[in-house]
């Protein structure tokens, strides 16, 4: 396959080989897609549906969630995950919808180039490795903490290297690997969160070595809602806000599955059930875990609060997860150093595959032209070495560990990489609107599509409307206080600023034009068609016994 020329200026046009038909019988990409990015085999029903659930599990479930107790107290945190959980939905139907029609590598980047405008695709792929990006240091900041649980004698400086270096290495040696692993990871992942919510079941009705029934008692003592900068019912709201906040940096997942969409392997049929469970997912694991975290400790805990205002001073202080917490407060012995080391585990293989994505994401950006072409060189294993390398240097943010607490710096990647998921998530929504639009335009009837979102274009509206409204509130601690500060500022708004530059950049020196509303090429040049021709040749795979049960718990 020969690479596509590259015009003079702005993006390449895609690249597009079918192939023999031969190769479309076996399964081969309707498109060129580099071998470093390639999972190496087309993923089925269930694999597609523990990838979205893996990739969305991660350290905000077990650890991070909890830093929001004590601001909005149990009720409000459960309170914020279901109002959050409701603009996700929205904005997953907006995603589902276009994916399953064009299952495409980068889809909804790629939607925002062709439907929408060049300059927003641009923006958008920056955007979109900058939030992988970002969460590489993140895990590895809350792999440090997760350590003090045992001691504190381990320098910031040292397990910041190590986990470099074995990021380094995983990303040289498992390319090929890389996704039948994340595939077992991810039922690891799934197997933790509902061991968890088992233990809190059993424990809050007496299950523990103390024989204490506790249940909702800190919901009525100390309380069910926290007023939080103000007193009263201004207070509780802020609480409530704080909380979904939170929320928005917690839940994701319609992206996991939209990057996964050219490597699976019958995607019309494949795509809908993943993403119509998401609903569910969003309902068990992120709204279950904030009900969860309420139940097992109260929103004043010592320990909790130690954490999170950086006074740590000694071993066990690092227990950051409340499941761990509780587990200690109740005298289980074992479990506590065992679930620590779990959830440790689970750290670990998020950091790993982000790190995995964010070089995957700047070396197709370099190919698609929107990235320096040296980023796009790959060793003779298939590894994008100079992307790897770019990846890698944001691990260095974890270095501002050592003059400040772990948990401070928790709190500024979380304002940078929720800043980045809302814009993506609102100009998805957006992109959809164009969809939407030349697809009323053009004649063609929603019912024909392989997924049909759910009150549209309504639900479209809902999803812009919240993500701009988190966006901009972000920072309203800042201006509620009267603390006001340029670091705080630029952490809740930075990145805002960083997408118009990026957005007038590529407007300016490549003169993009603005797609106007109905006239988007839905085809993407013939990419359509040709995953037509692809699906009808795939021959019909008669499952398994073990295939049948696990389709129908994921399906």
């Amino acid at each position: 396959m020969s690479a596509a020329k590259y015009p003079e200026k702005g993006p390449p046009s895609p690249s597009v080989d079918i192939g023999t038909d031969d190769e479309v019988a076996r399964g081969a990409s309707t498109e060129i897609i580099p071998e470093s990015q390639s999972l190496h085999r087309k993923l089925r029903g269930k694999e597609v549906q523990l990838f979205a659930i893996g990739g969305a599990i991660g350290t905000s479930l077990y650890v991070q969630m909890g830093s929001a107790l004590p601001k909005g107290g149990p009720a409000g945190l459960f309170i914020a995950f279901l109002i959050w959980g409701a603009v996700m939905w929205a904005v997953n139907e907006c995603f589902a919808e276009m994916v399953t029609y064009l299952p495409i590598p980068s889809p909804f980047i790629r939607f925002g180039s062709a439907w929408v405008d060049g300059a927003l695709g641009f923006a958008m792929a920056w955007n979109f490795f900058l939030n992988m990006a970002f969460l590489v240091p993140f895990e590895i900041v809350a792999m440090n903490i997760l350590f003090t649980f045992w001691t504190d004698k381990i320098p910031v400086e040292a397990v910041v290297v190590a986990m470099i270096v074995l990021y380094a290495i995983l990303n040289v040696v498992t390319v090929r690997y890389f996704g039948i692993s994340e595939f077992y990871l991810s039922i690891f992942k799934v197997l933790l969160m509902i061991g968890l919510f088992l233990f809190v079941f059993i424990t809050m009705l007496g299950g523990n070595p103390l024989h204490d029934r506790y249940g909702f008692r800190y919901w009525n003592n100390p309380g069910a809602f926290v007023s939080h900068l103000e007193p009263g019912g201004t207070g509780k709201f802020l609480g409530v806000l704080s909380c979904v906040y939170q929320a928005s940096f917690s839940i994701c997942g319609p992206e996991y599955i939209s990057m996964v969409a050219a490597e699976t392997e019958n995607p019309r049929k494949i795509l809908p059930p993943a993403f119509r469970s998401f609903v569910w997912r969003i309902l068990v694991f992120f709204v279950g875990s904030a009900l969860c975290m309420g139940i097992v400790i109260p929103y004043n805990d010592s320990t909790l609060n130690a954490i999170l205002g950086g006074d740590i001073s000694g071993s066990g202080t690092g227990a950051a997860s409340p499941y761990v917490i509780s587990m200690e407060r109740l005298k289980i012995s074992g479990l506590p150093d065992l679930v620590n080391a779990l959830i440790m585990t689970s750290i670990f293989s998020a950091g790993n595959g982000l790190l995995f994505s964010a070089t995957r994401t700047l070396h197709g950006m370099a190919l698609e032209g929107h990235a320096p072409h040296f980023f796009s060189r790959c060793t003779k294993g298939g590894v994008p070495i100079w992307a790897l390398l770019c990846s890698l240097s944001f691990c260095l943010l974890a270095f501002l560990q050592v003059n400040s607490s772990s948990a401070e710096v928790l709190n500024y990647l979380v304002d940078l990489v929720t800043c980045c998921q809302l814009i993506n998530y609102g100009f998805t929504a957006l992109t959809y609107r164009h969809f939407y639009s030349a697809l009323k335009k053009q004649g063609i009837s929603r019912d024909t599509l392989p997924y049909k979102g759910r009150f549209q274009p309504y639900t479209s509206y809902f999803a812009m409307g919240g993500t701009t409204f988190m966006v901009l509130a972000g920072g309203y601690d800042l201006f509620l206080t009267g603390g006001w500060s340029v670091m705080w500022f630029f952490l809740d708004y930075g990145m805002i600023g960083f997408f118009i530059i990026a957005f007038a950049f590529w407007k300016l020196f490549f003169r993009s034009k603005y797609v106007r509303p109905g006239t988007a090429n839905l085809s993407l040049g013939g990419l359509k068609e040709e995953i037509d021709n692809y699906e009808a040749l795939i021959p019909p795979r008669e499952a398994g016994k073990v295939d049948k049960v696990l389709n129908f718990i994921f399906e």
